[in-house]
């Protein structure tokens, strides 16, 4: 029987959480978890006694029949069961917009059902893709292969031939070229196929893999790694294929079986929230101005040190101003930023010759305003003119989701441009 349990960002699980059912999670899963943290070098969560503190990453994490949902967070309200399914609901859009899964996978349908975990999306998303494939025909390749036959066909090699071939006369061991569906993209569904048979828990899509696995043709099983993905060539015949070795990617690469034979197969699918936000509101930036005077740039740099470099999250141009945001998803812990954080966003302003710059975080919206930096600044006008300039900085904190707390704001656009520009 599957298992789910969701906790937010930053919060305690240990052997005693209890799962949906009311059952205790237990010594194993804590277990694979510490595994799986040690040869990340740590970075996903800290160990506790008894269990794990989870950190800024979130996603799903599947082991056994036991599924993690971590969640993020930026509200104050109390943990419940639908503030949950809320987050849930909003880290699933947040994806489809930052494009880490399609837009059309994340239908009211799909959010309304309860216990949908973000790892059946992916998998239902992916049988989809293959199904499609299936459909529409895969793509054939030629490749060449070696083969002792009754008719000589290719280039015969003379070596292997004297080899095995010489009582059997009647034989040719020859190299020829073979028009299949055995190459590397079919190689990689395959694989992922394989890996989703062993690690779901969902009754329904385990039917599905074992139907969609009877259709594919036959290809070698490989094992696969980021070296494979990592040759492969996009080319016109091959575009059908992106979506599904993107998923494949995602799926092969995050999973870890269990080579002791205990049945805790595992599979993570974990997102740094802070690049999430950060993207996140570069989108929804882009989004609103469109079709306006004002240009948005996300990653711009500029050397600053030797092979050091500068690069603030978002540059907006209006005109002659210049401006700046830098996101931090984990809001401060004081009224004030840290001495680092202005640092930075002065060196931004300074090499960006920007007026106003932004510390955005999530939160309820307040209108704080811009402090400048005390400092004497100076810049050159088109004219090479010396012109004071004065840069300021403020702490600006807009809302994640609606006033109803049931969905993304989709104004949160607009309301950080008003942060910025007034």
């Amino acid at each position: 029987m599957s298992r789910l349990i969701r906790v937010f960002e930053y919060e305690k699980l240990t052997i005693h959480s209890k799962c949906s059912e009311g059952k205790e999670l237990g010594e194993k899963v804590i277990n694979k978890l510490w595994q799986y943290n040690d040869v990340n070098n740590n970075i996903y969560f800290d160990g506790i006694r008894n269990g794990v503190k989870f950190k800024h990453f979130v996603g799903v994490i599947q082991i056994g029949n036991v599924t993690i949902e971590i969640l993020p967070k930026a509200d104050e309200q109390k943990s419940t069961e639908d503030n949950k399914k809320n987050w849930h609901d909003a880290l699933l859009k947040m994806l489809a917009k930052c494009k880490k899964i399609r837009v059309d996978s994340v239908s009211e349908a799909t959010l309304r059902k309860r216990n949908h975990s973000l790892l059946d999306l992916y998998f239902e998303l992916f049988l989809k893709e293959v199904d499609y494939l299936l459909e529409h025909g895969l793509i054939k390749k030629y490749r060449k292969n070696n083969g002792n036959l009754y008719a000589l066909k290719g280039r015969l090699n003379f070596e292997k031939n004297i080899q095995n071939n010489l009582i059997h006369k009647e034989r040719f061991f020859t190299t020829h070229q073979v028009y299949d569906y055995d190459h590397l993209l079919n190689q990689i569904l395959y694989k992922a196929l394989q890996v989703l048979r062993t690690i779901t828990n969902n009754n329904s899509l385990s039917d599905s893999i074992i139907r969609t696995l009877g259709n594919f043709p036959e290809v070698e099983e490989k094992s696969i790694n980021k070296n494979h993905f990592d040759r492969l060539v996009a080319n016109r015949k091959s575009t059908k294929y992106d979506e599904a070795i993107k998923i494949s990617k995602m799926i092969i690469l995050n999973y870890s079986p269990d080579i002791k034979g205990g049945g805790e197969n595992m599979l993570a699918l974990l997102f740094d929230m802070n690049k999430l936000w950060e993207e996140y509101i570069l989108k929804q930036l882009q989004k609103t101005c469109q079709n306006s005077d004002i240009e948005v740039k996300g990653q711009e740099t500029k050397s600053f040190w030797g092979y050091n470099s500068l690069r603030p999250d978002i540059v907006l141009i209006q005109g002659n101003e210049t401006y700046i945001i830098d996101t931090k998803w984990k809001r401060p812990t004081s009224s004030s930023a840290s001495v680092g954080d202005l640092r930075q966003m002065y060196a931004y302003c300074r090499f960006w010759d920007a007026k106003k710059a932004l510390l955005l975080y999530p939160g309820e919206m307040n209108d704080n305003t811009f402090n400048p930096f005390n400092t004497d600044d100076y810049s050159l006008d088109f004219e090479n003119t010396a012109i004071i300039i004065d840069h300021q900085c403020k702490m600006g904190f807009v809302g994640v989701l609606n006033e109803n707390g049931d969905d993304l704001d989709e104004n949160i656009g607009a309301k950080i441009l008003e942060l910025l520009l007034n």
